[in-house]
């Protein structure tokens, strides 16, 4: 039996399925820093919905790394007060 880092290892050979994997990455690391940022900040997600004029179950998504438009995501960002640096072909808050 394969373990899962085995397994990964072996499908990142794959030039597609690197593709994505790296792109879910980078969504994910990016929705990480808005939690830890709105945590640092001590926000309920309520309180940051509300400032950012978007639902709590949007920032949820966001947060979770779930799949959620771009508008959403600038709006979540910029009532955390985070600048967005499109960078190299990457996003970096």
């Amino acid at each position: 039996m394969k373990t899962f880092k085995k397994q990964i290892k072996e499908e990142l050979k794959d030039e597609k399925f690197s593709q994505l994997f790296n792109e879910e990455r980078e969504l994910l690391s990016l929705s990480i820093k808005i939690l830890e940022e709105r945590n640092k900040l001590g926000i309920s997600q309520k309180d940051l919905a509300k400032k950012a004029h978007v639902t709590q179950q949007q920032l949820s998504k966001v947060e979770n790394g779930i799949n959620c438009n771009i508008t959403t995501f600038l709006k979540v960002c910029g009532a955390l007060g985070l600048k967005i640096n499109f960078d190299n072909k990457r996003v970096r808050i």
